[in-house]
């Protein structure tokens, strides 16, 4: 839904002012319509008081219910309020506000309306989550117990089950049940590949066709409910159309990011023993060609040293990228997707599994290098996944929805296929990257889609940040209505790059927390609901009870910080690692008994907003401070001529550890020792003395996957001088910027 241009477009509203406020509802004349450029200066004090003047008080509708806020928060103090689409978001303390047009049709429209879901997800989980997973299809409803669990190593094993005894299938939810509701003609599915003006689309009913022959096929070859699948695919339509197709038949996938090195899928294959594997022979990325198929086969003949072999090898021929002819091909064990799939039926009968039953495995890293198989199975996920989607995106049927996360990733499987097309939702699925040929394609797709929900994560929208505004603006993007940000805590001011300019300060940001192994949001605004704080996750989704405890676990009220955890079970927890309840048990219960510990750290200020810090192992200990490095990357990159930081711990024989930052600055700005200084300074001025970074190192680029996470380890190791530990480097977008690095570390 757009936001008629009548509709306000920005006010501030400080502390200082409010008892100027006007009886008037609505903001009129040119006042009312003014847009300040991101590049513009903030207004002065006068501005703002002459604002508050000519504005309503009733924006501040909200206030009154949040005596009621989580943990015990209590009333806003030293207010700063912008109602979206009527300012900028300038101060750390900004409150944004949804408009009342947009609350007005919000699925959820008030803390009041939240507060009562949350109640009672918490009071009466049993009744809560029934009464919205009696909205999917069901072949057999599951017992009187709705869910069992024990959190508690010291009350025996852990175990979680949500449904146990209902029988469905999560592709008939995904497909079928859309189909049968009239939706066989709706797109399903938008495919943007990486070269601008090559794509696709599929409907409802053609994607439920090609799932179908895919599963034929599979059924075709041995594969049975329980088998593992193995899919080592780029962001084609065949992706999702896999992942689907392993679903249909009880098959259990495990997408491997097209990104990972043939050790690193060849330590998958063996863990999980598929009986086929899905790839392609290349994909181009950007400029740059990836020879899948290579990786493919390296990984296999590891796999087979190991005894452990894969039978068939289907290939999907991208012609985009290469030609059959260059592709290495084994007689007997690869076959080409294109001269099988369309010989098969478009209709497969549907395997339908209990709601424990396996779904998928996704390998995510461990401490001890050796991938974690976190396991979901199907009902919970398929509920959990579905809610989350439709709440925290406020989803209307009229949205179209892109999703820039790789399905090699947990946020590909929960959000970009399954939980949209459990809501019947139009997806858009990108090959390419996000700044070729320029720093302007992801507003180019959106306009070109009129997408409406947009959801990414920080590390990419700092990335564009770097590059000129106009690649921006030159974008109308005026289909926007909702925008999201996921993988990591995002800064304020990229949050507020992201409100302001890619917004046009009028689109709430769902600033997700989660994790692999609660396989669907934890912590998110929604979007008509709740007023938002910059770098803020804000508030627990229904059934879901975060605590903060200290070292010792014990449970912290209010204003704190903390190691973040849950209390009690949710529909989309995982249920083991594959192969190592132990290791499960020993890394997530054990650390605080009675809960699942996230391994991140948080805080809850005054007000309740929760605000994830980093992992815990990314927190520096100096001189007994302990820091998060999301904060110090956060001030570093609130200094106008830093793009981006990343920060890491390094040994120091005084304060233990010291803090070591990589800074990316502007395009066009050099280095100089005066800018390190004022960087240091920024950090100081906003932290504290304490967390001032013992060194700035200068960076071109920073080592980033190809789904932009930051691989820390390397920095690490360049950081401590340990040049010759760092490891495999395949997984990088960009390798070469690790030799740029080491060159510049004396700089």
């Amino acid at each position: 839904m757009k936001i008629a241009s009548s509709s306000p477009i920005l006010t501030v509203v400080s502390s200082s002012g409010s008892s100027g406020f006007s009886t008037d509802s609505r903001i009129s004349g040119s006042l009312g319509s003014r847009i300040l450029p991101a590049s513009s200066s903030r207004p002065s004090p006068s501005d703002n008081l002459l604002r508050c003047r000519n504005m309503s008080s009733n924006h501040l509708r909200h206030l009154d219910s949040m005596s009621l806020l989580p943990s015990g928060a209590g009333k806003i103090s030293q207010l700063n309020a912008v109602v979206l689409g009527e300012s900028l978001a300038s101060e750390e303390n900004d409150l944004i506000f949804p408009s009342k047009e947009f609350s007005a049709q919000a699925l959820v429209s008030s803390p009041q309306q939240y507060m009562e879901m949350h109640k009672r997800s918490i009071d009466d989980p049993a009744g809560f989550w029934s009464d919205i997973a009696s909205q999917f299809y069901w072949k057999q409803k599951w017992g009187d117990q709705v869910f069992s669990d024990n959190l508690d190593v010291r009350k025996g094993p852990i175990h979680i089950e949500w449904f146990k005894g209902g029988i469905t299938n999560i592709c008939y939810n995904c497909l079928d049940k859309n189909v049968e509701a009239g939706l066989g003609d709706k797109t399903a599915i938008y495919w943007e590949g990486n070269e601008p003006g090559v794509g696709a689309s599929s409907t409802y009913s053609e994607l439920l066709q090609q799932v179908c022959q895919l599963a034929n096929y599979l059924k075709d070859v041995g594969v049975k409910k329980g088998d593992a699948v193995v899919i080592y695919l780029p962001m084609l339509m065949e992706l999702p159309i896999a992942m689907l197709a392993c679903a249909r038949i009880g098959a259990v996938h495990s997408v491997v990011f097209a990104g990972f090195s043939a050790d690193s899928l060849a330590q998958r294959i063996i863990d999980c023993k598929p009986k086929v594997i899905l790839t392609c022979n290349a994909v181009k990325r950007g400029p740059k060609t990836i020879n899948l198929k290579a990786i493919v086969d390296a990984a296999l003949d590891l796999s087979s040293k190991d005894g452990v072999s894969v039978g068939i090898c289907l290939t999907y021929d991208n012609p985009s990228a290469t030609t059959r002819e260059k592709t290495k091909w084994k007689n007997g064990r690869d076959v080409w997707w294109q001269d099988v799939i369309s010989k098969y039926p478009t209709s497969c009968e549907v395997e339908w599994v209990d709601a424990e039953d396996p779904l998928f495995l996704l390998y995510t890293s461990g401490s001890t290098g050796k991938p974690k198989g976190v396991l979901h199975t199907t009902g919970g996920y398929m509920v959990y996944t579905a809610t989350t989607f439709k709440y925290a995106f406020d989803y209307k049927s009229t949205d179209v929805y892109w999703c820039t996360a790789d399905c090699g990733w947990i946020t590909g499987h929960s959000y970009v296929t399954y939980g949209p097309m459990l809501n019947g939702a139009t997806v858009v699925v990108f090959e390419g990257a996000p700044n070729y040929p320029d720093s302007g394609r992801c507003w180019e797709i959106i306009d070109k889609y009129k997408i409406s929900i947009f959801y990414t994560a920080p590390t990419l929208v700092r990335s564009l940040m770097r590059d000129d505004d106009k690649y921006v603006t030159r974008h109308s993007r005026k289909s926007l209505r909702v925008l999201g940000s996921v993988g990591e805590p995002i800064n304020p001011s990229a949050w507020r790059w992201f409100f302001n300019l890619v917004g046009d300060s009028k689109c709430p940001i769902s600033d997700t927390w989660w994790q692999t192994e609660t396989g669907g949001f934890m912590i998110t605004p929604l979007p008509g609901a709740w007023p938002q704080k910059p770098g803020s996750a804000t508030f627990p989704f229904f059934g879901v009870q975060p605590v903060i405890v200290d070292e010792k676990g014990n449970e912290i009220k209010g204003e704190c910080s903390g190691y973040l955890c849950v209390k009690g079970s949710w529909p989309g927890a995982f249920r083991t690692l594959f192969g190592d309840h132990e290791r499960y048990e020993t890394t997530y219960f054990k650390p605080f008994e009675g809960y699942y510990f996230s391994g991140d750290g948080c805080s809850r200020d005054k007000d309740g907003y929760y605000w994830l810090t980093g992992r815990v192992d990314d927190v520096i200990n100096v001189s007994g401070h302990r820091i998060g490095t999301a904060e110090v990357e956060s001030a570093l990159a609130s200094h106008p001529q830093c793009a981006e930081a990343a920060v890491v711990g390094v040994e120091h024989e005084v304060k233990g550890q010291g803090i070591y930052a990589f800074v990316t600055l502007v395009e066009g700005v050099p280095y100089s020792e005066e800018l390190r200084k004022s960087l240091v300074l920024m950090v100081r001025n906003q932290i504290g003395a304490f967390a001032a970074p013992d060194r700035i190192h200068w960076a071109p680029g920073l080592p980033k996957t190809r789904s932009g996470k930051i691989m820390r380890r390397i920095l690490r190791k360049i950081a401590s001088k340990q040049l010759e530990e760092r490891g495999d480097i395949s997984t990088l977008a960009d390798p070469s910027v690790v030799d740029q690095l080491i060159a510049l570390a004396d700089v």
